[in-house]
């Protein structure tokens, strides 16, 4: 049986987005036909998290309602360089726990993160969903692979703004970032957008 995964940002024992985590649990539920849902706001209190810190909850399920916890320090890591890399097959509309497709696309690029293009568009990252600046909005992809809660929040929030990103276009932006449940929209790690080393017309980008 397939399983699935939330990964849930805890700081200062303060649950951050758990709304939109159960309602991608709920939604994930009821495509796949399964009965009942698992409650993650019960999960959470039954843990009992009493220490200050930034930690990842990474919650693992089936949809026979199984599911496992694991509490881990986190801390946002800086990037070196990113590579453009094509495959128009995948699909990752739910967040399954099996990432061997992100793992087999890592692996063949020469870079240490990937960006996905589909059929021309930009997508996301193995990870994380994408903003890109330019005239000093932030946009996000119209071409998610998955819609990320933390994409979601900050569309809901009108802090960015959707539009299509491809190939054609992608260097009309002059800096980048990553945004998941535990990457926040902040200027942390802003990075320009000359960290793809194979942006179009340098070199050619990476098909698998």
């Amino acid at each position: 049986m397939s399983q699935f995964i939330e990964s849930i940002k805890i700081e200062d024992q303060e649950v951050f987005l758990l709304e939109l985590h159960q309602k991608r649990v709920n939604d994930t539920f009821a495509h796949f036909g399964a009965q009942g849902s698992i409650n993650l706001e019960k999960i959470v209190k039954n843990l009992e998290i009493d220490e200050d810190g930034f930690f990842k909850l990474r919650i693992v399920y089936d949809l026979n309602r199984n599911y496992k916890t694991q509490l881990i320090p986190y801390a946002v890591a800086e990037i070196d360089n990113f590579q453009l890399v094509e495959n128009n097959t995948y699909d990752y509309a739910f967040k399954f726990e099996d990432r061997k497709e992100f793992e087999k696309m890592k692996t063949k690029a020469k870079c240490e993160e990937i960006i996905i293009v589909k059929n021309n568009y930009i997508t996301d990252t193995s990870y994380t969903n994408l903003l890109f600046l330019k005239d000093e909005i932030w946009y996000t992809p119209t071409t998610y692979l998955l819609n990320g809660v933390m994409r979601q929040h900050l569309l809901k929030e009108n802090k960015i703004k959707e539009i299509e990103i491809t190939l054609q276009n992608i260097k009309e932006f002059s800096h980048f970032q990553l945004i998941n449940s535990m990457n926040d929209f902040d200027d942390m790690f802003i990075y320009p957008i000359e960290r793809i080393v194979n942006l179009p017309e340098s070199r050619e980008y990476l098909g698998i």
